[in-house]
């Protein structure tokens, strides 16, 4: 199996075992953070960051894969300093978010597709920042506003970027409104292979013949938001995950939480309101033996924590 790139340099993918597909160490806004810097405690992002890792190392979490991207405060030094505090190597992305999930920068609004490319390509190729860490994969994402003009903008750059360098690909999707097929649909239109797309936030749902049709188009979904009920009750996420693991579909199904060590999105008494056991580790603590009692294999458990995951990177 091939390389990927690393905050620890290049590795082999067969090297690891127990993979997250889906964490932040940080997600935040990038205009507010760089306006009012007095609001920013580096020394504790990297505390909050080094914690979660540390806690993810302890059940045998060897790479973490991080989606952060444009408008998420994608920051690879905070990720190097990660993993020399660790030894845990992390994989990053390039992409963009979207403000909102609806518009663009100025910037790439007024510029043709391929302006986005060339910002993804380089850093898939020469590296990210300033950097010679280059990222392993690219995120979009289309969410409930749907794809206006911007988004499907930025998912045929990703779709394009991944055609150039060979790339997989990460969309952030919204069950409720069955986005992850029109993703995938785009990305086929450009002429991606679909074992190289991964359609995140689908354990979102327990809708099984929208996740069987994302799965019939090919792609690997995410079952990666466990710990957020506010998105999805646990109980409803457990038991759609049991059964499509029933259905034989474990090799295309990948774990995590997408947590987020450090967010700026809400005051922090109110994040932990609001998604009291949210952690790094709360599929291990938590879910996995609920898996195990309703009838999924350990087998099938190492599966979606290991070789779904190197499979889908890849590709």
């Amino acid at each position: 199996m091939s390389a990927i790139p690393t905050t620890a340099g290049p590795r082999e993918l067969d090297d690891f075992g127990r993979i997250l597909v889906h964490e932040h160490l940080l997600t935040a806004h990038e205009g507010i953070r760089f306006q009012w810097p007095h609001l920013v405690d580096a020394r504790a992002e990297l505390d909050a960051a080094v914690a979660q890792v540390r806690a993810a190392q302890a059940q045998g979490v060897e790479l973490i894969c991080d989606p952060a991207v444009l408008d998420l405060a994608r920051d690879v030094r905070l990720n190097i300093a990660v993993t020399e505090a660790t030894g845990l190597p992390l994989v990053m992305a390039t992409g963009i978010y979207g403000q909102h999930y609806t518009f663009l920068p100025h910037y790439f609004q007024t510029r043709e597709v391929s302006a986005m490319v060339d910002c993804f390509v380089h850093d898939l190729e020469v590296g990210i920042q300033g950097t010679d860490v280059r990222a392993g994969f690219l995120k979009c994402a289309a969410d409930e506003p749907g794809f206006t003009d911007d988004v499907e903008k930025v998912h045929r750059a990703v779709a394009q970027a991944s055609l150039r360098t060979g790339a997989p690909i990460m969309a952030h999707s919204h069950p409720a409104t069955r986005t992850g097929l029109r993703s995938l649909e785009i990305f086929v239109e450009e002429g991606v292979d679909p074992a190289k797309v991964m359609i995140a936030h689908t354990g979102d749902t327990d809708d099984l013949d929208y996740i069987e049709a994302l799965l019939a188009g090919g792609a690997t979904i995410g079952m990666d938001r466990f710990g957020l009920d506010l998105f999805f009750p646990e109980d409803r996420r457990v038991a759609a995950l049991i059964e499509l693991c029933a259905r034989g579909h474990a090799g295309r199904m990948c774990l995590g939480q997408d947590h987020c060590a450090t967010i700026d999105w809400f005051p922090a008494d109110v994040v932990k309101q609001l998604a009291p056991d949210w952690s790094f580790t709360h599929i291990f603590e938590r879910v996995i033996p609920r898996l195990l009692n309703g009838g999924v294999t350990q087998e099938q458990v190492d599966e979606m924590l290991g070789a779904s995951v190197r499979r889908w990177l890849g590709a």
